[in-house]
Parts: C-alpha cells; sequence; structure tokens
C-alpha cells in the first residue's frame, strides 16, 4: 500500500514537471513574439535600442580620486561594465574589448567608457589607476569607478539590473530576478538552502530557468591572488544621452560587439547637441 502511494506521488510530480515543462515553453515563444512584435528586426530580446529603465543618480570616485555623478555623463553616449582587478577570468577580456571600443570611438567626444568594480575594498582608486594603464585607458574618455559597496550593488542591481554578489554574503539576484538559494556555510561546507517539499523543487527549477532566458547572464570569475572571487555580469550596458538603457551586449561575442558599436553609432545621431 505505502509503495502504492509513494509511486501516485512520484507519478504526480513527473506529471506536473511535464506540464509546466510545457507552460514554459509556451510562455518563452509568446514572450518572444512579444518583443519581435514591437519592431525588433531580430530575436534578440536585450539588444535592438530599446529602452530597459534610465540609470539612477549615483555618487562613485574615479580612479583620479574626481567624485563622479550621474550629471557627469547625461548628455553623452556611454558603454558601462562591472569588473573587479584581480578577476583573471571574464574581466581581462572585457577590459581588453572596452579598450577595442575605445580606440573605434576615439574621433567621438561624446562617448565615455564606464567601468565600475564589484570589490571596492580591494579596488582603491590607485589599485585602479594601475589596472587602467595595464589597458591604455585614457584618464578623460574610460572611467574606472570605485565607492561605497553598497551603493555599488545597488547600482548594478536596481539600476542596471545586472547579476552580482559576493559570495560570502547573501546572493541577491537583480529585481525580477529568481529567489536567492541560500548563504554558504563555510564552517559546515554545505549551503543553508532550506528543504522544499516533493513536487516544488522541480517547479522552482523551471521557474530559475524561465527567468534567466530572459536575464543578463552571470559570469563567474576567479581570484588572481588570496582575494576571494565575485560573481557579476559580464555583459555591456548601452545608455543614450538621456540615462536610459538601450541594450545589454555579450562581451565575448564579437557579433554581439558590432551590434554595440553600431547601436552606439545610432545613438550618437540622436539628439546631436
Amino acid at each position: 500500500m505505502m509503495e502504492t502511494a509513494f509511486s501516485r506521488q512520484h507519478l504526480g510530480v513527473g506529471l506536473l514537471t511535464v506540464a509546466l515543462a510545457g507552460v514554459l515553453g509556451v510562455a518563452v515563444w509568446t514572450w518572444q513574439g512579444a518583443w519581435r512584435g514591437q519592431g525588433s528586426q531580430d530575436d534578440r530580446p536585450l539588444e535592438g535600442l530599446r529602452i530597459f529603465g534610465t540609470v539612477p543618480d549615483f555618487s562613485l570616485i574615479e580612479r583620479s580620486g574626481r567624485r563622479i555623478t550621474l550629471a557627469e555623463l547625461r548628455g553623452r553616449v556611454w558603454i558601462a561594465n562591472f569588473i573587479y582587478t584581480h578577476c583573471t577570468d571574464t574581466c581581462p577580456l572585457q577590459s581588453a574589448r572596452m579598450a577595442r571600443l575605445q580606440a573605434d570611438f576615439s574621433p567621438e567626444l561624446d562617448v565615455r567608457l564606464v567601468s565600475i568594480t564589484v570589490d571596492p575594498e580591494q579596488d582603491t582608486p590607485a589599485v585602479l589607476v594601475e589596472y587602467a594603464n595595464r589597458f591604455g585607458a585614457d584618464r578623460d574618455r574610460w572611467l574606472f569607478l570605485t565607492g561605497e559597496k553598497k551603493a555599488i550593488y545597488t547600482l548594478a542591481l536596481e539600476g542596471f539590473r545586472l547579476s552580482v554578489a559576493d559570495p560570502g554574503e547573501t546572493v541577491q539576484p537583480p529585481p525580477g530576478g529568481p529567489a536567492p538559494t541560500g548563504r554558504s556555510d563555510a564552517r559546515q561546507g554545505q549551503s543553508s538552502i532550506p528543504r522544499r517539499a516533493p513536487g516544488r523543487v522541480e517547479a522552482r527549477i523551471l521557474s530559475d530557468a524561465a527567468i534567466w532566458l530572459v536575464s543578463p547572464v552571470v559570469a563567474f570569475a576567479h581570484p588572481g591572488h588570496p582575494g576571494k572571487p565575485f560573481i557579476h555580469s559580464s555583459r555591456f550596458a548601452l545608455v543614450d544621452r538621456q540615462a536610459r538603457i538601450r541594450g545589454y551586449y555579450h562581451s565575448d561575442d564579437e557579433e554581439a560587439l558590432g551590434r554595440l558599436r553600431r547601436d552606439a553609432q545610432a545613438l550618437l545621431r540622436e539628439n546631436r547637441p
């Protein structure tokens, strides 16, 4: 009797999983179709010069020691990314690609590049100066920002809606992203993820998968010295003269970077002073 009930329970869970998978597929197909219906020339929902929100005001410190606020960038087209200097994975690649963008847009006085550290405790202005010099960053055209950690993470998560997390703290996804999965407990070597009842696990996995299909990806970066690694998005964000986010582009995709250049040029032609 107990074995029969157990089998029925698992059969129910399996049917629920299949049903949810079907709903997920229809939802994603409909969502993509809706984006295409808004006039997109392709099926890249995070590009195409749509409006993804407005960057909120912020106050951070540039490597020169100068305080930078949003007012400094208004009226310009800019490209932002999040890095940290002792990363040996995605960050050097991002910075090398930024250096190429700096060269590509050298004739354009209204373009700025903005790299923001997710490890401000180690990435002081002096450290950022050394890092920027490695990539030939122009002091006026390519800004490297640090500051209060809470302010930076709030700007990334709520302003740019890009993922960022310190693994030593509770993982916080971007608004609308999947819920935190718990806090790592180094003393016990295990996660404090709460247990879920049978059936809810499958639903949660499918729900999280649907969300991450439409969210900027997370990039794991690994430290090159005893400093801890951080989790952050590796996408470039394109911002227009009104501080509106107009697209997200994979930093490791040459074709995406080509589209970024094209879209930035289009923004430069809009409302040119």
